[in-house]
């Protein structure tokens, strides 16, 4: 070995393609050969180095029942010469060591974690769909020993890990579209059943109709592979692809999570890191599952996987298992990894509030460990998370998603797709123009640019008014949708955006055909659209599962708007830190006495004498009343405004003050009432403050200030 070691250091550089003096091409030719035989000398050489290694330490080697970090250096050593290319003759000597491997240390492929049978089974099928014939063949026959060896491994009784893992590796081979599905990679499956139905140490078995059965699974999976070419430009719907291919693995938790794991890659890829976080919360309840049911992880430990997270965790939960694919290797600790990335994952995707849910389960298991260094960790990291959260809701710079509704017509384009409707999430604040430039440019690439028309119209589609020769797509930004009694719990902008499946937009209207009118004529259609599973998700869109259509008359679109400027202000009054600008801005046009312009152009179309009885009585009442609340809240506004402005703003403060004044006085003419207007904020805190006062002077209690009766006198 050493001699051979001093051969090669000693060749001399002019036989190397350093050398720039030779241009003939015998020249090149031999310098090619050279090149070629030092590299595959290199291969063999260290091949034999390792297996001196080998024999010298097997005792180390096989410690820890073959997972020890020596055991994983040499293994990855050997991998190496499958993932860097290779001779011919160089891959050959190769599979000839790896098969020895495979005989002197069977229980580090087949006990304990599968992490490197995964690998090996990975890197072995991509040499199946090798372009020489050899080394399919060769590779064919090495994992035919690999799945025969694991079954005397368990007295003949299955070859669960090899088959499980096959699979593994045949799935992930598809979602990184390496393109194994051609009749190569089929020539090397037949070699495989050929050996199992020819070898005689095993006729009387069931390995032959396992091994059936494996390339039958295989082939299963190999079909999906040209749908998924087919729309490897399509991020949705290669998602879509992919995930009905992990649901139709919902037996298998391994195999899911595989394919949960290759839709993770697509959305990091496309910025999508919401539904990253999901996908990791749906993967550790998959783990959580697998590991409660096979024994390995007790009841009191197990985590309650449903949590605020995402309650489209109910859909792994209802999943049962495949009790003759239980094999993989799960425990505590590769729980305690994919809890963490997915709190990661949620870092990343600025959903900070779900940090702590996945921390609860993980701190009670490090506390009984007594891990104090990772529960440092992890506290800090949970105190840097809620520091995060209260700088975005101070800052309000955090954008979640914007969301759309996109329908499809068009039969002989879409064919599935005709007719459905989704709502797409996008990240960040994404404009409609962007979002209908990038569907306008994916499918025209797919059915020519002539071919695809966008319709501008938000309003319901009558596919029978549609041209059947081009295919139509619909975009409409819609917005989240949450009742009176869901907001009550939904205080934060956060808990407003987070698992959320009903979404809203409107489309004016008037009677007479026009979309818009006068005040008096002006109706509104509200659809209401719900989805069949929650925002994130582990797809960034989702299907529609019905809606709601109800149109509003002139007078409840009155109500509708008006309570909506009610809602807004006041929200912006109860911020912990007021947005001023924002708060000028609402006040400014919401006490305009414009005459046809803001609230007073409500008031005089619907609650004149002359024009409310035009309308019922109830919804008068009702209009009246949004108003009422409408002077108090811009009485409020004024004041909180007031307190908070500098002196230079001081003249534009008491002109919208004087327009304050001149809207209550008209509307109290308009609404014959006398409505009184909210002043000063102080009105509302010195009274309750009076009586501290009284008590420290002494002043009894019936005592006024400025006309003001203390809050505690009796009348």
């Amino acid at each position: 070995m050493h001699a051979r070691l001093q051969q090669l250091s000693s060749l001399d550089n002019s036989y190397t393609f350093n050398n720039t003096y030779s241009h003939s091409d015998a020249d090149v030719l031999n310098q090619s050969l050279l090149e070629a035989n030092i590299a595959t000398e290199v291969c063999l050489t260290v091949l034999d180095t390792l297996n001196i290694f080998i024999m010298g330490f097997k005792t180390q080697l096989c410690s820890d029942h073959g997972h020890s970090p020596l055991m994983k250096k040499v293994f990855e050593v050997h991998l190496c010469f499958l993932r860097i290319n290779q001779s011919e003759t160089a891959l050959k000597q190769v599979f000839t060591t790896l098969r020895t491997f495979i005989y002197k240390f069977p229980c580090t492929f087949f006990e304990g974690r599968a992490d490197m049978c995964a690998a090996f089974c990975y890197e072995i099928l991509k040499c199946c769909n090798s372009k020489l014939s050899s080394i399919r063949s060769d590779a064919a026959h090495l994992l035919y020993f690999l799945m025969k060896s694991n079954f005397d491994y368990t007295g003949r009784k299955s070859f669960v890990r090899t088959h499980l893992q096959v699979v593994i590796a045949v799935s992930q081979l598809i979602a990184d579209v390496i393109g194994i599905g051609s009749t190569r990679f089929q020539q090397s499956l037949s070699i495989i059943n050929n050996c199992a139905n020819s070898d005689k140490t095993i006729k009387n078995t069931a390995f032959p109709s396992d091994v059936k059965d494996l390339t039958k699974r295989i082939r299963t999976v190999l079909m999906a592979t040209a749908q998924m070419k087919e729309h490897e430009r399509d991020p949705e719907m290669l998602v879509d692809l992919q995930y009905s291919l992990a649901k139709s693995y919902a037996s298998t938790p391994e195999l899911r999570k595989t394919w949960l794991d290759s839709m993770a890659r697509i959305h990091v890829k496309n910025g999508d890191l919401s539904e990253v976080g999901d996908r990791s919360d749906s993967s550790h309840h998959v783990l959580c599952a697998r590991c409660s049911t096979g024994g390995r992880i007790s009841q009191e430990k197990r985590p309650v996987a449903k949590t605020v997270v995402t309650p489209n965790i109910d859909e792994e939960a209802a999943m049962m298992e495949d009790v003759g694919m239980q094999d993989v290797h799960f425990n505590e600790d590769v729980l305690m990894e994919l809890l963490e990335a997915c709190a990661d994952g949620l870092w990343k995707a600025e959903r900070y509030e779900l940090i702590s849910d996945i921390y609860k389960l993980i701190i009670p298991i490090y506390e009984k460990r007594r891990d104090f260094e990772k529960l440092a960790r992890l506290y800090d990291t949970l105190h840097r998370a809620y520091s995060k959260v209260t700088e975005v809701m101070h800052t309000g710079k955090r954008l979640l998603g914007t969301y759309f509704r996109v329908a499809f017509f068009g039969q002989g384009f879409f064919e599935d797709e005709d007719g459905k409707e989704y709502i797409y999430k996008e990240p960040k604040f994404t404009p409609l123009s962007e979002i209908s430039q990038r569907l306008l440019k994916l499918y025209s690439e797919k059915f020519g640019q002539e071919n695809v028309k966008m319709i501008q119209d938000s309003g319901r589609i009558n596919p029978k008014d549609l041209d059947s020769k081009y295919a139509y797509i619909q975009v409409t930004h819609v917005t989240p949708y949450l009742e009176e009694k869901e907001l009550v719990d939904r205080k934060t902008d956060f808990e407003k955006s987070h698992n959320i499946r009903r979404f809203v937009f409107e489309m004016p209207f008037t009677i007479s055909g026009k979309k818009q009118g006068g005040v008096e004529e002006q109706c509104k259609r509200r659809t209401i659209l719900t989805t069949t599973h929650c925002f994130p998700y582990v797809k960034k869109r989702i299907a529609v599962m019905y809606q709601h259509h109800t149109d509003l008359s002139p007078i409840e679109v009155a109500i509708d708007e008006m309570s909506r400027k009610v809602a807004e202000i006041r929200q912006l009054c109860s911020s912990s830190e007021v947005d001023m600008i924002r708060l000028q801005l609402k006040l400014q046009g919401s006490i305009s006495v414009q005459v046809n312009a803001g609230p007073l152009a409500y008031a005089r179309a619907f609650l004149d004498d002359s024009s409310a009885k035009k309308y019922p009585d109830n919804k008068v009442k009702q209009l009246k009343e949004v108003f009422r609340d409408f002077v108090e809240a811009c009485g409020h506004g004024l004041g909180v405004n007031e307190r908070l402005i500098k002196e230079d703003q001081q003249e534009y403060h008491d002109e919208m003050k004087a327009n304050y004044r001149d809207l209550v006085r008209e509307l109290s003419i308009i609404m014959r009432e006398q409505i009184s207007p909210v002043e000063d904020s102080m009105k509302s805190v010195l009274p309750d403050s009076l009586h501290i006062f009284n008590a420290i002077s002494g002043t009894p209690t019936s005592a006024t200030i400025q006309g003001i009766p203390n809050s505690s006198s009796v009348a």
